[in-house]
C-alpha cells in the first residue's frame, strides 16, 4: 500500500513539474514570437498559457501591453475599446498576482492612457491620474525602467495639452490635475532614450514635444536618429514613417 501511495505521489509531482516545464517552454516562445513580431501570435500564446496557469506573470504582462500595442493599431474605435479594456483587465489580475511588479504597474499606466487618449473629457481626466499614479509606481520599483519614464513623459506631454473644457472637467471631478509641463515631458522622455536608446516610439513623442516647445533643431536632431535605428516592434516602421514625415515638414 506504501508503494503504491508513494508511486501515486511521484506520479503527480512528475505531472506539475512535466506541466511548469510546459509553461515555462510556452513563455518563451511567446516572448520569441513577440521578437519576430508577430504580436498577435505571442497574445494568442500568452493567453493558451494563462488557460492553464492564469497566475503566469510574465503571460499577463506581455498580454497586457500586446493588447494595448495591438489595440491601437485598429481602426474602428469599438475594436480598440475592447483591445484596451482587455489590456486592463490583464493589467488588474497581474496587479494581484504581484503588486509590487514594476512590469504589472508600467501594463496598468499603458493600458490607461491608451484608454484616455480616446476618452471623453471625464473619462480622460479620470483614466490620466492613473496613468500618473502606475507610472510612479513602476518607476519606483524600478528606477531604470524606461518604458515608465516614457509613460510618465507622455502624460506630462497630453496633460499640458489639454482643452479648457478638459481642465474644467478635472476641477470638477478632482479639484485639477498635478502640473504637467512641455519641459517635464521632455525630461522624462530624454530620460527613457538614456535607458532605453533603441526605442523608436520615445524618438518620435520626444521630437513631438521639442516641436511643440519651439525647439525646432533639437527636434531634428531627434527625428534623424530615429530613422538610423533598426526596427524592433511591429509598429516601428509606421513610427518611422511618422517621424520621416515630420521632418520633411520641419526642413
Amino acid at each position: 500500500m506504501l508503494k503504491q501511495l508513494l508511486a501515486a505521489a511521484f506520479f503527480v509531482l512528475g505531472g506539475l513539474s512535466l506541466q511548469a516545464q510546459s509553461v515555462n517552454e510556452m513563455v518563451e516562445e511567446a516572448k520569441q514570437l513577440e521578437k519576430q513580431m508577430k504580436e498577435t501570435d505571442a497574445l494568442q500564446k500568452d493567453k493558451d498559457i494563462l488557460k492553464i496557469q492564469p497566475t503566469e506573470l510574465d503571460a499577463l504582462n506581455q498580454a497586457s501591453q500586446l493588447s494595448s500595442r495591438i489595440g491601437n493599431r485598429q481602426k474602428d474605435k469599438a475594436d480598440k475599446i475592447s483591445y484596451f479594456n482587455q489590456a486592463k483587465s490583464y493589467a488588474q489580475e497581474a496587479l494581484k498576482v504581484d503588486p509590487n511588479s514594476a512590469q504589472s504597474n508600467l501594463s496598468m499606466a499603458i493600458a490607461m492612457g491608451r484608454i484616455a487618449l480616446i476618452s471623453g473629457a471625464k473619462d480622460k481626466v479620470a483614466a490620466s491620474k492613473d496613468v500618473k499614479k502606475y507610472a510612479e509606481l513602476a518607476i519606483k520599483q524600478d528606477p531604470n525602467l524606461a518604458q515608465g519614464y516614457h509613460v510618465l513623459g507622455k502624460w506630462n506631454y497630453e496633460v499640458a495639452n489639454l482643452n479648457a473644457f478638459e481642465r474644467g472637467a478635472a476641477k470638477m471631478l478632482f479639484g485639477g490635475l498635478p502640473d504637467g509641463s512641455l519641459q517635464n515631458a521632455i525630461a522624462n522622455y530624454e530620460k527613457c532614450r538614456q535607458l532605453d536608446p533603441g526605442f523608436i516610439l520615445n524618438y518620435y513623442e520626444l521630437a513631438k514635444a521639442y516641436k511643440e516647445n519651439d525647439q525646432q533643431d533639437k527636434a531634428i536632431d531627434v527625428l534623424k536618429k530615429a530613422l538610423t535605428l533598426r526596427n524592433i516592434t511591429q509598429d516601428d516602421a509606421s513610427i518611422k514613417a511618422d517621424c520621416k514625415k515630420m521632418l520633411d515638414d520641419l526642413q
